[in-house]
């Protein structure tokens, strides 16, 4: 029964890295989707060229700096118990390997592309690693002095802070310090309009990524004894929460109804084991109006130029994500208990602080000693000539 337990296991959380793996197929076409025609192959190669940084990264250091363990012993103790603490591996480094992801989108269509591979590389294997350990690990005594305070630890079932609002507010300084995409802010003040470029496309990513969720979600149980369809469904509720908000806050655009679920779905990830259903489509219905609010005012008034709008959609749903779960878990509020708000806030608070702070450190340090950002006329060319010397649909074929 033991031996069949442990398969059992590992071949759970496989197919929960499996899912999540094919999400990365989803940021890229989200993508792809929403840069312009000159950019989609470099949206393309980027996800999938971070994705193996990340891995190499999270492999050799990341997942010692998180978890304690390292894998440079030999293959028969590695295949101890099936092999499972190679596929929880794989599982945590689909997560990881997300942050790169979200920060694409945002700094999308004027950043060089060695750069980004030096800051997926310091981010995957040190940065997200250290807070991850916290959260998930017990690491430097961080929950013990969390749950003195305020009863509780923080909790994060699935990563609304640990992945999507760290990504998000790592994305933030690189936007800032990358400064505006060219004649996006012209200097009589008006903006220019840069339109999705291919709704399909886009539409794509945002169905994949949200397929893929509910392994990101339910998964995250790691061990087939103890996983929840509570979790399923709420991540179900916040979803369509998310999506019906978007619909009615951004007036019927495509672009904001298909981010709708993601929004819903990137806040509901810390409380999804937790809430009630109806708190979890009040959950995604705020993040999904908060994000169609703040991706406007970003764009518009205040004029950071966040592309896909990572900022608001991972960092600002993902942080309240982390304090909605100490609101909605609440059993006043039909949940099961056992949090704290307290614990919430200072939890969140500390994810972004990191973040934040890490974030302006390691793209600070890129543009001091290297060239962030693509030059005026290679932007003008595009990533995808300037890069690859290759665009998404070549007008000339070559003659055999």
């Amino acid at each position: 029964m033991e031996a069949l337990k442990q398969g059992s296991d590992v071949l759970f959380i496989l197919l929960g890295g499996i899912m999540v793996l094919a999400m990365h197929a989803g940021f890229a076409f989200l993508e792809l989707g929403t840069v312009r025609k000159k950019n989609q192959v470099n949206a393309l190669v980027k996800i999938l060229t971070d994705f193996s940084v990340s891995t190499v990264m999270y492999f050799v250091v990341g997942y010692t700096v998180a978890y304690g363990t390292s894998f440079f012993v030999g293959a028969e103790q590695l295949a101890a118990r099936n092999g499972y603490d190679l596929v929880k591996f794989f599982f945590l480094l689909t997560f990881a390997a997300a942050i790169p992801a979200i920060i694409s989108g945002g700094i999308a269509e004027r950043a060089r592309f060695g750069p980004q591979l030096f800051a997926t590389a310091a981010l995957v294997g040190f940065v997200y690693p250290f807070f991850e350990g916290i959260a998930w690990n017990q690491a430097y005594g961080v929950q013990g002095w969390i749950k003195s305070l305020t009863g509780q630890e923080f909790h994060d079932f699935a990563g609304s802070v640990v992945v999507h609002a760290m990504g998000g507010w790592l994305a933030l300084p690189a936007v800032i310090l990358l400064g505006a995409r060219s004649n996006r802010y012209r200097k009589d003040g008006a903006v220019s309009a840069h339109p999705p470029s291919n709704i399909p496309f886009l539409a794509l990513g945002a169905w994949i990524l949200t397929v893929g969720w509910f392994g990101f979600n339910v998964m995250s149980a790691q061990t087939i004894d103890k996983i929840s369809g509570l979790v399923a469904v709420n991540s179900l509720m916040a979803m369509v929460g998310g999506t019906l908000a978007a619909l009615a806050v951004g007036r019927n655009d495509p672009g904001f109804v298909h981010n709708g679920p993601l929004a819903g779905l990137v806040a509901i990830c810390a409380g999804s084991d937790l809430v009630h259903p109806l708190g979890a489509l009040a959950i995604g219905a705020i993040a999904g109006g908060m994000f169609v609010v703040m991706f406007t005012l970003t764009q518009n008034k205040w004029k950071i130029d966040d592309v896909l709008g990572v900022w608001p959609l991972h960092g600002l749903c993902g942080a309240w994500g982390g304090i909605a779960a100490g609101i909605f878990g609440a059993k006043a509020f039909g949940g099961l208990g056992g949090v704290s708000l307290g614990a919430q806030v200072i939890g969140t608070a500390m994810g972004v602080g990191w973040a934040l702070l890490a974030g302006f450190v390691v793209y600070g340090i890129l543009k001091k000693v290297s060239t962030l950002r693509l030059t005026p006329e290679e932007e003008y060319e595009g990533a995808d000539v300037s890069i690859h010397r290759i665009g998404s649909t070549p007008e000339r074929e070559a003659n055999w």
